[in-house]
This record gives C-alpha cells, structure tokens and sequence, in this order.
C-alpha cells in the first residue's frame, strides 16, 4: 500500500508537469459539488496574498503554514493563516518569512502550486540548496468510474524534496459548512480503521442543520469530513493559539476543544501538523509527501418531484458504503487509483486538445473540466441514477435545460452516460403529467436543491429554445450508443468493458442502470456504453431504441411544437435571456429546425417510418426558407433576427448540424424544396430537382459565410455574441468555432486565449465578457457556470459520428478559408 501511494503521489505530480500556458484570474483547489467549490484566488499573485474562496468570492479558511525548526523560520504557503502571526514581538520564538513562489501547474483534474524554501543558514556542512514543496490538489475527474466520481471529496497531498526538517500545519474553519457566519457550529474527531491503516478525521457540521437550505449558495446542512493518516499530529480550537503553538514548536498538541462556537466568534479550526525529517542520512531518501482528504457529505442531497411524488434523494455513493467510515477509507485508499484514472483523462484531453491549432485550448479545456462537474451532485440508485445539476451564479434554477445544452458537449465526450442522468429527472417529470405546457419546460426547481417542479406552468418562457435543446440532446444521446467498433465510439472511455449486466430488454428495470464491475485489477469502474457486444449484437441500438420508445410521446410533441412555431419564431426568449426578448430569432430558428430533423432520426431508430418521413420532410423545406430569411442581403453573414437589416450573429446553433452527423454523406438523397414565385411556390418537391445529392443539412454556404465573417468581426478577446453588444458568451465562441474553418478556429482560440491570460474578471472563469478593454464583465457577473463545458465542442465534435464528422467540414480549408 505504501508503495502504491508514494507511485500515487509522483504521478500526481507528473500529471500537472506539462508546463501551463495560460494564467487564469482563478483557479480550482477543491470542488467537486456546488458546495464543496474552493478556489485559489488572485491566482497570478502569490498565494498567501489573499485567502482561498468560495465561487462567489466569500473566504474560505484554508490555511498551510511551513516551519524550518533549524531556523525557528514560519513560511505561509496558502491562504493568511500568518496574520495569526503578525505583529512579530520579542519572545515569540519564531520569525515569519515568504518563500519564493515558483508558480502554478494545472490539467483537468490537478492543481499544483510549487514553491521553495531557502536553506538555513546555520548548516554549513551540507549543500545549501533550497527545498521544494508542492501542494497538490486533486479533484479527480474519472469517466470510466461513476462510483468514484459520485464521491464528494478531493485530495490534498504535501510533497517536499530537500536536505533540512521542515513540519507542515493545515488548517480549515467552521464556514466550510456554512455561509452564515452568525451560527453555531460543532465538531467531532474519530480514527476509523482504513483496513491496515488508521485515519484521523474531522467531521464539522452547524450545531442546527437546515434541510434543503442555503445561505449566500452555501448549504446550511451536511457536515465537512478533514482526514489524514494516523502518523499526523491533530488539535482543534481558537485559530490563533494553534498557528502561534506550530510556529514555536512546530507540531500540534492531540488535544480537541468540544465547545461549540460561532463559525467566525474566535474562529475555530480543526488542524493537522506533519513532521518530514529529511536530514537524517539514516532514513536514506530527501522526499517525503502526506495525503489529506476533504469531503462534504449530505444525505439527501435534494428534494425531486418524481413521478412516485416528492423524494428525499440519497447520494448515489450511498448505494455502495453501508457507513460513512466506510466511504471515507476507500475514497482515503484509492488515492492511487483514483490518482492513475485522472492522470489518464487529463492526458488524453490534452493529447486531443492540441490538436485544435491552439496550444491555450489545451488548458481552456482543463481548466473547465472541473467547473463543469463541480455543478452537479449524484443521487438516486443503480437501477435509477440521477446526475442533479445546479445553475451556478446566474439564478441558481435546477436541472435547467439551456445550460445543459451549452454544458453537453463536455459529457459527450467524456461519459455520455452522465448525459443520461441528467436528462432523466427532466423526461420523468414531464412523463408523470405534472407540467401542463406543450412545450419542454425550462428547469425542474426554481433553486437547488429542490426540484420541486412547474405544475403551475410558469417556468421561465423558452420554448422554442428548450424543444430543440431536448430533441439535440436526445439524438445525441441516442447516437453516442450505436457504435460497432470502439474506435468509432463518441467517448474513448465509454468503450471500454463489456456491457456489465446491464439488461436492456427488461421492462421492469432502467435503461441505463450502473453496474459497476473490476476490470484490471481495478473495482468500480462502468461497463461499456453502448455499442456491439459479442452476447447482445448491436447492444445499443436496443438500448436507443427502448430509450425513445419510452418517452416517445414527448420527443414527438416537443417536435409538434416545433412544426408550429420554430420556422418564424414568435417575441420570446432564448438561453440568451440577458440580451432579452427578440421575435424572428435566426439563430433561435435554426435550433427548432435542427429539433425537428432531429425528431425525424428518433423516429427512425423506434421503426416510426411515417413520422420520420414527415419530419424529414418538414425540416427540409424549413431549412431551405430560413436560408431565405436569414441571410443579409448582401449575402455576407446571417442577420441576428430575419427583419433587422444591418444586424448580425454568431449562428452558434450549427454546431449541432454537424454534431448530429447530419453533414455525413449518404445513399439516400435529401428532398429539395424549390421556390417559384409568390403566385405558385409549393411547399415541398419530393425530387432532388437538380439531380445533385445535397452534402449535409445546412448548405455548405452558411458554414462558409459565418466562417469568413467571424474573422471579420473578431474583437481583441474574442467572437462577440451579436451586433448589439461586444459582449461575448464563450460556451458559444467554442461551438461557433468547432464548425468554422482551421485558420478562423485557431484565431478565435488564441483571442480567448489572451482574454484568460488578461481578464480583470476575478471569480471562477466566466462565460460572459467584455471582448475589448480590461475583458470585464459586462454588468452581469457570471461565474463558476458549468456551461464552460462548451468549450469541449471541438474535441466532441471530432469524436462523433465514428470520427467522421470534421470531415464534413474540411471543404472549409480547401476553400481557402471561406475567402479569409
């Protein structure tokens, strides 16, 4: 075990060597859910300058003080647990220094901050080189284990290399489990066995717990778990007794203050210390390292509507550790597993990254990755898993389904099965009759965690957007399953296993249950999604089709309200509900026409013949009137609505033309609609009229109009969304540029590039900015949002439709890029 940890630790730390490029204003510590979110802030200063916060800027007390007891020299390493330590007096036996900050290393599931510590003076008979320390936090992202990934804890682990003693302290406060700073908090302290190891631990909660409740988006229940291995010394109490005790003596005292105090009254802190005695030529070895584990635990997580009636949702981890030691001292032991899956995620997102043209894309895509799933909460059972998702920062709605939308190209490429637990709470709250509108609904709960539902109808009005999100979601979802070979699955890591027992033709049991199995020598990991399988031939077409078959009748009014309403949009909104209402919405028009040929490929996987011909041939003739509608007259660039001559877009929403293999060439022809003049246009001629087969849904011309004109109009931080604003949203810049050509991609890329190197935003990266001046925001401070899952659209995109789907769109090279 020893052996696995020490391998554990050096990878974690290879896993983040690839030198960043990008200096983002924030960057992710510890976040796992909406309310385990700690953030380094100010990350392009030093790291005791400020400290750690929340995602909404509020502080969180997480304090790493180094000691050199030869020189009696206190170092603060995170956050400013030495102002506990200043003003320095005569007699306080320690003197306070800074180290030189060496900077910081990221990919998508590390954070590494590195420093180094001068020699002390005093030793003149060895060499008088610095001592490195790095701080290494991980929040394991792992696509082919949803059991870990369900586990809401993250790893902090201390690595030193050098030829001097130095002792370590950390130390975290009570408003990890709270946002009030006004109310009571308790703790306690335990040492459960870890099978031959023994943890110590804190566990914090407030001395009142408030069900389903939150406090400046902090929840007021659920209690903060603080573990370490036993060879750690532990004591708890008011913040600057225990800072001032380390710096004199370097190490704590076993002792725990019980008396319950205010989260901020005296501050009380829970603190661990660690001893490396590195200059002991006996122990042979100048490195040493300690793992420390933060976990935030709530049971239930949410309250859902289902269609069973109102739930208490238990976590998903709760399905496999019958107690909460038990979830602590695997999730502590598997610190090597969990180290090794990450580091592979994180390695071939970077591999795939750099591929795009931009070497910034590489840490844009890492740096989301986290922000993403630092969102969302597990719940429900194997047989019936649910993936809840919080809207961070903007109006905090749940499960709502255009940020989804703009956050899904991120899960498909990752694990598309955790697309399918997002969709789920939606499809069976819609199914059980308690949402009265035609149309999708635009979230499950006015705020997390209670997915209370619309019965009243009156979710936010959004429903051409929300119909075609569902339907492109759906296709996507439905191809991401049919695959022969694993090579041509739309996830790396989706393909590999078996199917896992999961039985698709029992009507009684879930479409997608999670079945964890061992594979490798490694438990809990997913079976395969999808695809062939040697017993069940073609395995996930049955499973796409009982999928649709059970929901049918949504997707199919979904589409209905698309027929009616999508071609000429009425005054109503779209997930760009900021830039407000707009009636003849081009980009808005081109989801629902999307949405609706989209129906038609569901229908033909559930054998519905008819309705997919109808469909078909319904959103070609739509698609060939919006192009007549949505162009400017001077056949430039599509207008931002059919009536407002002189505007502009950035046509976001063909990226799902592409996405959905429509571009994919086939055997069977396209109907074409043909225009006559006013007196005798017919809606539709069932003959290709030219005699040509069309190459893909959406003309080759649209693709390269707004190829060319998003080069046009390119600011010094970006695409901006429209001509109304210079704002930009980047969950959008990144679709629109997965479908532009090579030379217009990369230069929208390096512009965003230069905006995270640049911005004065000062939160969890935002997905609204300026894209001329300081790269502010624009009056709205989005932050923390998981639709920066966006940003994945290209590497989702080359990965669709067996690998094929970039080819579609190469004519936009060989066309001299769209006449840049």
């Amino acid at each position: 075990m020893l052996l696995a940890f020490v391998a554990a630790l050096s990878a974690v730390l290879a896993t983040a060597s690839r030198a960043s490029t990008l200096t983002p204003p924030v960057l992710p510590l510890i976040v796992r859910t909406p309310y385990l979110s700690t953030w380094l802030a100010d990350a392009r200063d030093v790291p005791w300058k400020k400290w750690p916060i929340f995602w909404t800027g509020q502080e969180m007390a997480l304090g790493i003080l180094l000691s050199v007891p030869e020189s009696h020299t206190v170092y603060p390493l995170l956050g400013r647990p030495h102002d506990s330590l200043l003003p320095l007096s005569v007699g306080d036996g320690y003197n306070v220094s800074y180290p030189t900050y060496l900077g910081s290393h990221y990919d998508a599931s590390v954070t590494n901050l590195s420093y180094h510590i001068p020699h002390p003076a005093s030793n003149s008979s060895k060499p008088h080189t610095a001592l490195k320390v790095v701080l290494s936090f991980l929040s394991p992202v792992t696509p082919t284990s949803t059991l870990r990934q369900s586990i809401p804890a993250c790893y902090l682990s201390v690595h030193v290399e050098g030829n001097f003693d130095v002792d370590i302290y950390i130390d975290l406060n009570g408003l990890w489990v709270t946002g009030n700073r006004d109310r009571a908090v308790t703790w306690e302290f335990s040492s459960p066995k870890s099978g031959s190891r023994s943890l110590k631990t804190w566990m914090v909660r407030r001395e009142e717990e408030e069900l389903f409740t939150e406090w400046n988006d902090r929840a007021e229940w659920g209690s903060l778990h603080f573990s370490g291995p036993s060879t750690v010394h532990h004591q708890s109490g008011i913040s600057t007794i225990l800072r001032q005790q380390f710096a004199r003596t370097g190490s704590l005292a076993d002792t725990i203050d019980h008396t319950p105090l205010l989260a901020t009254a005296d501050e009380p802190v829970f603190a661990f210390s660690k001893s490396f005695k590195l200059s002991s030529q006996s122990l042979g070895r100048d490195r040493d390292s300690v793992v420390f584990t933060v976990a935030h635990i709530q049971d239930p997580v949410a309250q859902f509507a289902a269609a069973r009636g109102l739930t208490l949702m238990k976590p998903l981890w709760a399905s496999w550790f019958q107690s909460l030691d038990a979830l602590l001292a695997f999730h502590y032991t598997d610190f090597p597993i969990a180290s090794r899956l990450a580091a592979n995620y994180s390695s071939q997102v970077t591999a795939d990254s750099l591929r795009s043209g931009s070497n910034g894309y590489a840490d844009i895509v890492s740096l989301a990755a986290r922000q993403v799933m630092g969102a969302t909460v597990f719940a429900g059972t194997p047989d019936d898993p649910i993936l809840f998702l919080k809207e961070i920062s903007s109006d905090g709605n749940m499960q709502t389904v255009d940020v989804i939308f703009p956050a899904f190209p991120f899960f498909l490429y990752t694990n598309p099965r955790w697309l399918a637990y997002l969709l789920e709470p939606l499809i069976e709250y819609q199914l059980s009759g308690q949402y009265p509108n035609q149309y999708s609904l635009h979230d499950i709960g006015v705020h997390f965690p209670n997915a209370t539902g619309h019965p009243d109808g009156r979710d936010e009005y959004m429903p051409v957007e929300e119909c075609g999100n569902m339907l492109i979601m759906g296709l996507a979802l439905v191809n991401s399953l049919i695959y022969d070979m694993p090579s041509e699955s739309g996830s790396l890591w989706a393909s590999l296993g078996d199917s896992a027992g999961e039985d698709a033709e029992s009507e009684s049991a879930s479409v997608f249950p999670l079945r964890p199995v061992s594979r490798d020598g490694i438990y809990g990991l997913d079976g395969k999604w999808g695809g062939s399988d040697c017993l069940k031939e073609r395995d996930g077409v049955r499973k796409a089709r009982r999928w649709i078959s059970k929901s049918y009748k949504l997707w199919k009014q979904w589409a209905g309200y698309l027929v009616q309403f999508s071609l000429i949009p009425a005054n109503q909104l779209s997930t760009d509900d900021f830039a407000g209402w707009l009636a003849n919405h081009t980009n808005l028009a081109l989801k629902g026409i999307i949405g609706i040929k989209a129906m038609s490929e569901l229908a033909e996987v559930v054998g519905r013949g008819g309705d997919a011909e109808y469909y078909r041939n319904i959103s070609s003739t739509y698609v060939r009137k919006w192009e007549e509608y949505a162009i400017s007259r001077d056949g430039t660039h599509a207008k931002l609505a059919y009536t407002w001559y002189g505007s502009w877009t950035t046509l976001y929403n063909l990226f799902a033309d592409s996405l959905l293999c429509f571009r994919i060439l086939t055997d069977t022809p396209t109907p074409e609609l043909v225009i006559h003049s006013q007196d005798e246009q017919k809606p539709l001629d069932p003959t290709l009229g030219n005699g040509k087969k069309r190459a893909g849904f959406v003309s080759d011309r649209i693709y390269r109009i707004q190829s060319k004109w998003y080069h046009n109009v390119l600011q010094r931080y970006g695409l901006p969304l429209d001509s109304r604003h210079l704002y930009a949203k980047s969950d959008w810049e990144f679709f629109a540029a997965a479908v532009a050509s090579e030379k217009t991609r990369s230069e929208i890329l390096t512009n965003v590039a230069t905006w995270v190197n640049e911005t004065t935003t000062d939160r969890p990266l935002t997905d609204l900015y300026e894209t001329e001046g300081t790269g502010g925001y624009p009056g709205l401070s989005f932050m923390a949002r998981p639709v920066v899952g966006g940003h994945f659209a290209f590497l989702a995109l080359e990965r669709v439709c067996g690998g094929k789907a970039t080819e579609g769109l190469k004519f936009l090279n060989d066309d001299g890029d769209a006449g840049i």
